[in-house]
């Protein structure tokens, strides 16, 4: 239940006062009074602006030129909209700009308008407002000892011809018999000052029992048929796969399974770049099952095709040093793939074994390749010969 402050006849503050409810029920509908609003002042427009077209503008009655022959543009009367002194083309005509609002529409309208002012505090009801005389001092000081800032909006009990030539002179200030006020007024003013033997003498009319009766049956059988087939609909929209955008990826989980920290969901991107650099361990190796086919010369358009998605693999995969054959370890060549000629040098320097890398110069067929073992053969050579020395 709403409530508003409440000042006696003395200026002093009493209690906060209960606003009726059936007027102030706590519902505010902004589309409804957006429809009243503009009904009404559309209906305030007179609707007689006018301008005449060519047919109404006095002379041009002949073809100021031939039709041919002559340059310009073809012209049958000099009060068409192009020249001066003719015409309006399409021109404003006097109509009426009336729109019809329904009666449960309004009465909608005028309770939204004042539960609106009640939930922003800017409701006071007062004991009684008579004035002796026209005084428009004593109604300012009224409303400043009310704390009524702005523009206000007074409705007394009945018509008070006092009160309201008290305020004819301000233009902040409007007076109206309560019940007379439309939803225009109560939103144009900041705040409301309502007699309380208004509200109290006030009594519903058909439109607002009527909506009173609907409030207390609660949501009608129909509106509550279309939210549940709303909502049901938005479940089916969620489920829907690829819901919330293409891009993204939903990391299914058992129920009660621990999640790391450090797990996340892997992208497209990764997983191919995992799959590119994982070795081909598990395969086995061709020289061993056709021996042959490892001393066949390649071409230099098999060259470039196989060395494509080498440098691909080579930029995806890190480079691991290999077991070399002083640790102790036995070198599986067949497993290792062959880096590109441009990383060679340096995949090269990582063997210290004569015999691993002139195996792996007899199983790499590349000519550009054989200048990078030769060199690090003749490191290897002259280290054991400082060595020997």
């Amino acid at each position: 239940m709403l409530k508003a402050r409440y000042y006696q006849n003395d200026g002093s503050e009493g209690k906060a006062q209960a606003l009726p409810e059936w007027l102030f029920d706590g519902v505010v509908h902004e589309d409804v009074l957006h429809q009243v609003i503009k009904a009404y002042l559309a209906n305030q427009r007179q609707g007689t602006a006018a301008a005449k077209s060519r047919g109404q503008v006095k002379g041009g009655a002949r073809k100021p030129w031939r039709q041919k022959g002559t340059g310009r543009a073809r012209a049958g009367t000099i009060r068409a909209a192009q020249f001066t002194g003719g015409g309006v083309a399409f021109p404003p005509i006097p109509h009426s700009w009336r729109e019809r609002v329904p009666r449960k529409v309004r009465a909608l309208a005028r309770r939204s308008a004042f539960n609106s002012r009640a939930q922003g505090d800017r409701v006071v009801v007062v004991d009684s407002l008579e004035f002796d005389a026209p005084k428009t001092k004593k109604l300012v000081e009224m409303l400043g000892a009310l704390g009524a800032e702005g523009k206000a909006l007074i409705l007394t009990d009945g018509a008070k011809e006092n009160v309201y030539l008290s305020s004819r002179n301000l233009e902040r200030v409007i007076v109206r018999p309560f019940g007379e006020e439309s939803a225009y007024d109560i939103l144009w003013a900041n705040f409301l000052v309502i007699e309380k033997a208004a509200l109290e003498g006030a009594e519903p009319s058909a439109m607002d029992e009527a909506a009173m009766e609907s409030r207390s049956r609660g949501e009608p059988a129909v509106r509550a048929r279309e939210r549940a087939a709303e909502e049901e609909q938005a479940e089916r929209r969620k489920a829907r796969p690829g819901h919330g955008g293409k891009s993204r990826k939903v990391l299914e989980v058992e129920v009660g399974a621990e999640i790391l920290p450090e797990r996340k969901v892997a992208s497209k991107a990764g997983a191919k770049a995992r799959a590119k650099a994982k070795p081909k361990a598990e395969t086995k190796p061709k020289a061993e099952a056709k021996p042959k086919a490892e001393a066949k010369p390649e071409t230099k358009s098999d060259t470039k095709a196989e060395a494509a998605p080498k440098e691909k693999q080579a930029k995806a995969a890190p480079k691991k040093a290999p077991p070399t054959a002083a640790s102790g370890s036995e070198l599986d060549l067949s497993s290792i793939k062959l880096p590109n000629v441009g990383d060679l040098a340096a995949f090269v320097a990582q063997f210290d074994n004569d015999s691993d890398i002139k195996a792996l110069k007899a199983r790499d067929s590349r000519k550009t390749a054989v200048a990078h073992y030769d060199a690090r053969l003749a490191e290897l050579s002259g280290s054991a010969k400082g060595k020997k020395g």
